[in-house]
């Protein structure tokens, strides 16, 4: 009825009303056909309800006299066929029964995002009406056995098994008999052996290959190339090494070409790369590839995403790289990157990210007022380049930045009052160079980091990070960068401002081994989403306020080497810290560092701290995030990124 209406509307034409009776007589009758699923479609559900230990209410719909058409996650067609069971994220568990592979007209199977076990039913494989099924983030183990020779084709076009258990040798037999595949994501598993080489001779329209974070060895085989619909190959975090196979250019159509994490070598061809001009994101990072980025690249005019850190490349970046602008994230970290700085910041107004630390060795930062372009940027990071120089008034003009990551440099003067005009900046990373001056109250007023609301919505730009559960059991789930201030290893002086204490979405703060004096401002206490904070190797007197046990999620504390005096406080998160945390300070004292206090030093925990704290405490979403993979987060997030 949908199709007539569209086709009536594109001929401007109109129906009779006994035509229109008559239509609507004849679909009534062909929905009453049946009046509900057969039995054996039921028999075939209620026993995969039976495998399931948990079925989290599920058998509240499924019952057994009546309509299972009707129960949830299950759909029919016009002729009360089950063509559809959708059941993701709904807690199941216990195991897949074969009985799904009796429903002779199921076409779609989801049963992703639960914690189904034991092995995936060789029936849902070999199914003749099975169109797309998703079993991927359960716990499925076992190995993916050949199909029998017997099998006929299947009709199986989408498969994703990611994120599951399973194991075993990945070769092509197991998928002789899905010649009509178009996807397949076995990625986040245990998969051994290497990429079949005859894989798209099997199935000629593959389109996707996803095959990251499996345990797969040996070199790229060149028989990919004959995969001519190929959209998408990614096999990162694997055990691959050897060269890019020259055939793998002759895929024209490949808009994702993704190796990183792996062992792989060689040279970037220039004739070669030029031939993937439908190349979208090219990922080559964390290998060991040499030589020149090709002036070629410049070709690739549809190149959103250029990943290529973490390699031993060189050279000076080719110039021709600023005609894909379409550009959105390049990522050249680690590599041995020469040639003038200033040549690399230039004109690529959607760029978001650009990494490009540990390159371009004892230049100076660019000063030039002509860099412009850069509107969109939203994370910097040149750090780890020994540059000269101070920070330069360009990145002021930068109006969306949110990450700045200039650490390690030899950069010298204060930090420049414009800073608080950075409105979305939240991670500021100036760590290790000769900045002078005190602590201006500008970077207490950065708009980011004073609102809690903020903190839920911190770091707009999501890195893809492995999270490792068990010996075998690989994630990779989206990381938020941390709100955080480092400040260390430079030559500030003065105190830190009391204004401190506004930065309430503030994550992480690091001072450590500066000049600076006076007390720890209590303000402190009110950082109640703090999770790390060293002020250690600097030149503090005072005590450590009592009110700082109220920072609950606290979990690394530093103040070693300073000039602090009295009681060490010793409830909350104090209890949990290193003694070496508070090294270098004689006159401190407590039990945890075994020098008793004076009675009069001894006295109870002060009351108006803990008021001026206030009693709520926020649990931001971004603590959830972080929490999830660990609290130090440059050993973890900014050594992935910045590291």
């Amino acid at each position: 009825m949908q199709s007539l209406h569209f086709s009536c509307k594109k001929y401007s034409c109109r129906l009779p009303v006994p035509v229109l009776a008559v239509a609507l007589l004849l679909l009534v009758s062909l929905a009453t056909t049946a009046s509900s699923c057969t039995e054996q479609e039921k028999a075939s559900l209620l026993q995969f309800l039976a495998g399931l230990s948990q079925d989290s209410g599920l058998a509240k719909s499924w019952h057994e006299d009546g309509d299972c058409c009707e129960w949830e996650g299950v759909t029919c067609n016009r002729n009360k066929t089950v063509i559809e069971v959708s059941l993701p994220s709904r807690g199941l568990e216990g195991r897949i029964t074969p009985s799904l592979g009796n429903l002779a007209g199921l076409e779609h199977l989801n049963l992703s995002y639960d914690s189904l076990s034991d092995g995936l039913p060789l029936e849902l494989l070999s199914s003749s009406s099975i169109v797309a099924l998703d079993v991927s983030f359960n716990q499925l183990s076992g190995d993916l056995h050949e199909l029998p020779s017997s099998t006929h084709s299947q009709s199986l076009q989408v498969l994703n098994i990611s994120s599951n258990l399973f194991m075993g040798q990945f070769s092509s037999t197991t998928w002789k008999g899905m010649q009509n595949l178009i996807a397949l994501n076995a990625s986040n598993n245990s998969f051994t052996g290497q990429i079949p080489s005859h894989f798209c001779n099997i199935s000629p329209s593959h389109t996707v290959l996803e095959l990251s974070y499996n345990e797969l060895s040996g070199s790229i085989p060149p028989g990919l190339g004959n995969c001519s619909m190929l959209r998408v190959l990614k096999a990162d975090h694997n055990n691959l090494s050897g060269t890019l196979p020259n055939e793998l250019f002759n895929i024209t159509s490949l808009e994702c070409l993704s190796f990183s994490s792996n062992g792989l070598q060689g040279m970037l061809d220039g004739n070669h790369i030029v031939k993937l001009s439908n190349l979208v994101i090219l990922d080559l990072g964390e290998n060991n590839f040499t030589g020149k980025i090709p002036d070629s690249i410049g070709q690739l005019r549809r190149l959103q995403e250029i990943h290529l850190d973490h390699n031993s490349m060189s050279g000076e970046l080719p110039s021709t790289l600023s005609n894909c602008t379409d550009l959105i994230m390049i990522n050249l970290r680690i590599n041995t990157f020469t040639g003038e700085l200033a040549k690399v910041l230039n004109g690529s107004k959607d760029l978001t990210t650009l990494l490009i630390g540990v390159n371009f060795m004892n230049e100076a930062i660019p000063y030039d007022d002509s860099i412009d372009g850069f509107e969109n940027l939203k994370v910097l990071d040149i750090g780890e380049c020994q540059l000269s120089g101070t920070i330069p008034v360009w990145i002021s003009r930068l109006v969306n930045l949110e990450v700045l990551a200039l650490n390690g440099n030899r950069l010298s003067g204060p930090i420049p009052t414009w800073i608080n005009t950075l409105n979305y900046l939240f991670l500021l990373d100036i760590s290790n160079n000769s900045l002078t001056g005190e602590i201006p109250k500008e970077l207490m007023n950065m708009p980011m980091l004073i609102s809690e609301k903020t903190a839920a919505h911190l770091g707009p730009r999501i890195f893809d990070l492995p999270v490792y559960d068990g010996p075998t059991r690989k994630y990779r789930v989206p990381i938020s960068f941390p709100s955080a201030l480092q400040l260390g290893n430079n030559k500030f002086t003065g105190v830190i401002p009391p204004e401190i204490g506004q930065l309430k979405a503030l994550l992480s703060l690091g001072v450590i081994s500066n000049n600076l004096t006076g007390p720890i401002p209590p303000s402190i206490c009110n950082l109640t989403n703090l999770l790390v904070l060293d002020l250690s190797n600097n030149n503090l007197t005072g005590k450590i306020p009592a009110a700082l046990e109220n920072l609950h999620f606290l979990s690394a504390f530093n103040v070693s080497n300073n000039n602090l005096e009295g009681p060490i406080p010793t409830g909350g998160q104090f209890n949990t810290f290193l003694n070496s945390s508070f090294d270098g300070n004689p006159k401190l004292c407590g039990p945890m560092i075994n020098r008793n206090c004076s009675s009069g030093e001894a006295g109870p925990v002060s009351i108006v701290y803990k008021k001026s704290c206030g009693g709520k405490v926020i649990f931001a979403l971004a603590i959830v995030v972080f929490f999830g993979v660990g609290v130090l987060y440059d050993q973890m997030v900014l050594s992935r990124c910045f590291g």
